[in-house]
């Protein structure tokens, strides 16, 4: 049984970053039609750069080919979707045995400290968490603090790294979150929390620049990396986005030098 090292080693390279492509969305949102044919955007964006994907179980099971060998992070929690009441938790649906029989390299389950289900959802992430650490998977969280609940203090920087470092707390081995906004406070943000961070693209649709801007200043601030999604495979080229965001993390390249790849002509 391969462990734990082994598997991060196929999420992150020799440098220690990462690119995972978020392709988990359809679990609960409406990826339509941007997302009508997922192997190829898979398939494309792994040729393009991309070190990882988050990914169900419908995508591990139907178009593993399409993954062209690179690391796969599946998504544990469900049980509820965008067309639902929205007054049920997220739960853990995806048992760890059944990651191993999709020969995935880690898993992925949220933690949403603060919010009104803080209890259910962060006793799924702990029991995940132990049960990884039998089988010798990594396990990725995503903290959020109060979880998708509108709050003042949801998502300020003081908070975000306050549910980043309980992630590591809880024996997490990557943790995903939100960008803080400023070199400065995600530089403490990584400087306090032990375990790697990488930052996610949210569901706000921003222009290239600023995206791009953002993962400059989160990879200088100590950052391991990216795990986005929509801004990438909702993008007119998606594979040419990755490769330029790929040429950001791994050849520490400027914003202009990326935007200028993603802009070449062939």
């Amino acid at each position: 049984m391969a462990n734990k090292i082994h598997r991060l080693n196929h999420i992150f390279r020799e440098d220690k970053k990462t690119f995972i492509m978020a392709m988990d969305h359809g679990n609960g949102f409406n990826v339509l039609p941007a997302m009508k044919y997922p192997g190829n955007i898979i398939s494309e964006v792994a040729r393009a750069g991309v070190d990882a994907f988050l990914a169900t179980v419908g995508l591990a099971d139907k178009f593993a080919d399409n993954f062209h060998g690179k690391g796969i992070i599946l998504r544990l929690d469900g049980g509820s979707s965008f067309l639902g009441s929205k007054d049920k938790p997220l739960q853990t649906v995806v048992g760890i045995e059944d990651a191993i029989r999709l020969g995935v390299d880690s898993v992925i389950s949220m933690g949403f400290p603060g919010s009104r289900w803080e209890d259910q959802i962060l006793k799924d992430l702990s029991r995940n968490i132990h049960e990884c650490n039998k089988w010798g998977i990594p396990l990725t969280a995503e903290m959020l603090p109060r979880g998708f609940e509108p709050a003042e203090d949801s998502r300020t920087p003081q908070n975000i790294t306050f549910a980043c470092r309980m992630g590591a707390e809880m024996g997490a081995d990557i943790i995903k979150t939100e960008y803080t906004g400023s070199i400065e406070t995600f530089k403490e943000l990584c400087e306090s929390v032990y375990v790697p961070v990488v930052i996610l693209g949210g569901s706000k649709k921003v222009t290239e620049e600023k995206l791009l801007t953002e993962i400059k200043e989160a990879l200088s601030a100590g950052g391991a990396g990216v795990a986005m999604g929509r801004n990438i495979w909702n993008h007119e080229n998606p594979a040419r986005f990755a490769g330029a965001i790929a040429k950001l993390i791994h050849e520490d390249c400027s914003v202009e030098a990326a935007l200028k790849e993603l802009n070449k002509k062939y």
